[in-house]
């Protein structure tokens, strides 16, 4: 299959300038829609996968995206699959390639504890979206009662001045937020996150409609000047 080829008569004008608008100082989109690329992935995934993921080309948004839909799709043995996504993390250059890849790695729900172990060093790296692939996967696949202090935790230690790991990292405060008030609510009343990413927290959770008035009235005051 030629990939570029593909990709190329699939590709859509007007809805390149709209991704434009959404992934900024990204000049190589052709805008493909994410359903099409989805499709094709899996048409690849059950073709020369490795030969595509080695030697594919890499120029377009859309050639990036499509390797790490591939990784997601393709049957593989735990190692195997983990020792791709090791290697795919350092080609993530924006938000919409790093979402996407973490919501294709499903197989994340069957194996939770030795995921949770991989995605551990990204947090700690000093790239920002290696962080925003760790808390994207956090809040994708670990908000749940068993992680969720070790979660506060790792937030409270996260020193990094990227917006994309802030919005994530408030992103997945929220979600924490709406699945265990009362756990969150300790932790947003004393944490040691920056004003930026507290703040944006609590105003993605006062957006949600999942609760109620006088909760948001309550939320609103824990606001950071």
């Amino acid at each position: 299959m030629n990939v570029r080829q593909k990709l190329m008569e699939l590709s859509e004008e007007k809805y390149r300038l709209f991704q434009k608008t959404l992934i900024p100082n990204h000049e190589n989109i052709l805008g493909v829609r994410l359903p099409i690329l989805r499709t094709l992935a899996k048409e690849i995934s059950e073709e020369d996968w490795e030969g595509f993921l080695r030697n594919g080309k890499e120029e377009f948004f859309e050639e990036i995206m499509l390797k790490g839909m591939v990784i997601g799709q393709v049957k593989l043995p735990l190692k195997e699959r983990l020792d791709w996504i090791r290697w795919f993390v350092p080609k993530i250059d924006n938000w919409a390639v790093c979402d996407s890849f973490c919501s294709g790695l499903k197989f994340a729900k069957k194996h939770p504890d030795e995921v949770w172990q991989f995605i551990l060093p990204y947090f700690r790296s000093d790239k920002e979206f290696e962080i925003r692939f760790a808390v994207v996967m956090c809040l994708s696949y670990f908000i749940e009662e068993s992680y969720l202090q070790e979660i506060f935790r790792i937030f409270n230690g996260i020193h990094h001045d990227g917006y994309y790991v802030k919005m994530a990292t408030a992103w997945a405060i929220c979600e924490a937020y709406l699945k265990y008030p009362e756990e969150s609510t300790n932790f947003l009343r004393s944490n040691s996150l920056d004003d930026f990413t507290h703040n944006k927290a609590l105003q993605k959770i006062t957006e949600s409609r999942r609760i109620s008035k006088e909760e948001k009235e309550m939320i609103r005051k824990w606001k950071r000047s």
